[in-house]
């Protein structure tokens, strides 16, 4: 049985962190998971291939007129895409969150010198694009986000709240709940995609919402 994407926090989080291959942040003031080896190189190098594709520069709600916040490109992938089923159904088995909450599956590339600035995956309540954003399937709940290779230099993700940073490594997967227990936006789980020193990354991200997507 699936779970909506908006069930209490601690619900979801503790069939996590039941997974043996799980590891959680031990910190209290989000719930943050790592699991190592979550993708096969196989359907990494599928996913890697449909992103190279479709690419196109990655763009920002509530554009802050920073040109160089978010300097990655993105890609949207075709749910009827065998290869975006099968780490849909991976995902959907890990966390147990009905994919109906589920935004479509997005790629990223880093080139050599790209980031993502700290940011929050949630939109701020009050911000000049949530209505645009919330009004039909409400703010983001969890995220879910896997590396599909090795980064030759930089590229980590940096949670500077937490004091955590996790280094690009093929197949692992990250998530945390953009939520606090009484569901409120949880301002701790900022993170920083940091600059791509050699090499080129590779992310898929899933995102769920509150509500049933209606994207």
């Amino acid at each position: 049985m699936t779970l909506p994407s908006d069930s209490p926090m601690d619900l979801i989080a503790e069939r996590l962190a039941a997974r043996p291959t799980m590891q959680r942040v031990p910190t209290p003031k989000a719930a943050v998971f790592q699991h190592r080896r979550f993708v096969a190189h196989d359907l990494a190098a599928e996913l890697i291939a449909l992103i190279d594709k479709d690419r196109r520069p990655s763009t920002i709600a509530d554009d802050n007129g920073d040109a160089y916040f978010r300097t990655s490109e993105t890609c949207d992938l075709d749910a009827g895409l065998p290869a975006v089923q099968r780490i849909e159904a991976l995902l959907t088995e890990l966390a147990g969150i009905d994919p109906a909450y589920g935004e479509p599956l997005q790629g990223q590339r880093y080139a050599e010198g790209q980031e993502f600035k700290a940011h929050t995956d949630y939109f701020t309540p009050g911000g000049r694009d949530f209505e645009k954003y919330c009004a039909l399937s409400g703010n983001r709940t969890w995220t879910f986000m896997v590396y599909l290779n090795d980064v030759d230099a930089g590229g980590a993700t940096r949670f500077k709240m937490i004091d955590k940073t996790f280094q690009p490594e093929a197949g692992k997967l990250l998530c945390w709940n953009n939520r606090l227990p009484d569901g409120a936006v949880n301002p701790a789980t900022l993170h920083h995609g940091m600059k791509v020193r050699k090499g080129v990354k590779y992310v898929i991200t899933k995102w769920y919402r509150e509500q049933l997507w209606q994207g």
